[in-house]
């Protein structure tokens, strides 16, 4: 033991009556050392509470222990939740994390890329901001795995994490039919969209199943409460009949629900109401949970693509995260007759 007391690798070694080359195989988990000696060794360390120096074990791996982040906006409300999750499962692991965010400037994408090559990491792991535009692919670049995490790229077998929204519209069209809506109208975000696309496919294949069609055409605006208002006033004026309105996003949702009572019908009571994001836990922190929402698990995605960045893996394809409902008070209440 050195004079400031703290316990070295050379006292592991002497403790295990081992070498010191030994002993820094059987903890750093290389070379070849029997499972009797490995376990001498590391009752050795337990006993004498030995903490390794993570830098020298990095270096006699041959690795950084290091994962490069590149965010397109690490501030992005959707990015958010995603960097959370893949740093905390990072840091459980002991990988060290370095962030470059790139605000969307190409400049600033090329001056990062160049940086993380020179920083040798272990992976890559890169946040888009939204689901409406491709990213661009930067994987050719690198040696180690990288996984795309709430975005798509523009290269086939590119490895990306993306929430699934047909199972989002698929739960909530399921949820409003087991409440007994059936007369089930649809309002979201542009027909471009991917994520806007899959979760009307959800529903109609919902629908579908239970041999109904929906209520009027889908209305397809932007992701905003303010489209949420003009389509459901839209949606009144053509004079359809429903009793349930699946809105793509949770601010369309609220901009939906001010108009339906502005009109004097109640909700839940005559129109039920759901959308997707869980913004007001998720995004808003907030512990009550209003609005019937569909959460498309942004942390526990981050937290995916990290892992698979991590153990080395390469996975390329498009890795679609399971969603989960969380009701709220728009689908209690009475069930509308028909």
């Amino acid at each position: 033991m050195t004079e400031r007391g703290r316990v070295t690798l050379s006292d592991v070694a002497a403790v295990a009556g081992v070498s010191l080359s030994t002993a820094s195989r059987a903890l750093n988990g290389g070379g070849r050392v029997s499972t009797a000696t490995r376990s001498r060794i590391a009752e050795a360390a337990r006993r004498l509470d030995f903490r390794p120096n993570a830098l020298a074990q990095s270096f006699a791996l041959g690795r950084s222990r290091t994962i490069g982040i590149l965010a397109q906006n690490a501030r992005g409300a959707f990015t958010e939740p995603v960097l959370v999750g893949a740093v905390t499962h990072l840091g459980s692991r002991e990988q060290a994390c370095l962030l470059y965010d790139t605000g969307f400037d190409p400049d600033t994408m090329a001056e990062s890329v160049r940086r993380l090559l020179a920083r040798r990491v272990d992976g890559l792991l890169v946040l888009g901001d939204d689901l409406r535009a491709e990213m661009r692919s930067v994987t050719a670049e690198f040696s180690v795995p990288v996984a795309y995490a709430y975005g798509l790229t523009d290269r086939e077998g590119d490895s990306c994490y993306v929430p699934d929204s047909r199972m989002a519209g698929r739960l909530a069209g399921e949820h409003l039919l087991s409440l007994g809506r059936r007369h089930i109208a649809h309002i979201t975000g542009e027909a471009a969209d991917t994520a806007a696309t899959g979760r009307e496919q959800g529903l109609l294949a919902a629908l579908a199943d239970a041999g109904l069609p929906p209520a009027a055409d889908t209305l397809r605006g932007d992701w905003s409460r303010a489209w949420g208002a003009t389509a459901c006033r839209r949606l009144i004026g053509s004079g359809a009949r429903f009793d349930a309105v699946f809105c793509g996003n949770d601010q369309i949702a609220l901009g939906a629900e001010s108009v339906l009572r502005q009109s004097g019908r109640r909700v839940p009571d005559d129109v039920a109401l759901v959308g997707v994001d869980n913004w007001e836990y998720v995004i808003s922190g907030q512990s009550t949970r209003r609005l019937t929402t569909v959460d498309t698990g942004l942390a526990a995605l981050g937290a995916a693509a990290a892992a698979q960045v991590a153990d080395g893996r390469e996975a390329p394809g498009t890795h679609a995260h399971p969603c989960t409902l969380v009701v709220g008070a728009t689908t209690a209440g009475p069930q509308p007759e028909g």
